[in-house]
């Protein structure tokens, strides 16, 4: 296990320590770009809002996409699976025919 190294990451102008993994750093960095560039898209499109509301917009978007992502996922793995069982019928059936 590698050694944690710490980073100062910046959400919502508040500053957070953390202490992760030298490999995730650079994940964590664009995660956090992409929650303050949301939370500004979210501020310039409802005005009038406090910071928590636009944090919450935040997280309920995320939460979506990442259940969006999850969906794709499952309708590729059984798209892959009907592939594989399709190919295993046209290879038992180009075996019986050449038989």
């Amino acid at each position: 296990m590698s050694e944690l190294i710490p980073v100062n990451i910046v959400i919502a102008d508040r500053n957070y320590r953390l202490r992760i993994e030298p490999q995730d750093e650079e994940m964590v960095r664009k995660t956090a770009g992409l929650i303050n560039d949301k939370i500004t898209e979210f501020k310039t499109n409802l005005a009038g809002k406090d910071m928590q509301d636009y944090v919450s917009m935040v997280l309920l978007w995320f939460a979506t996409e990442q259940n969006q992502s999850g969906i794709e996922l499952v309708k590729w793995e059984e798209a892959s699976q009907k592939l594989a069982t399709l190919e295993r019928q046209l290879d038992k059936a180009l075996e019986e025919g050449g038989q």
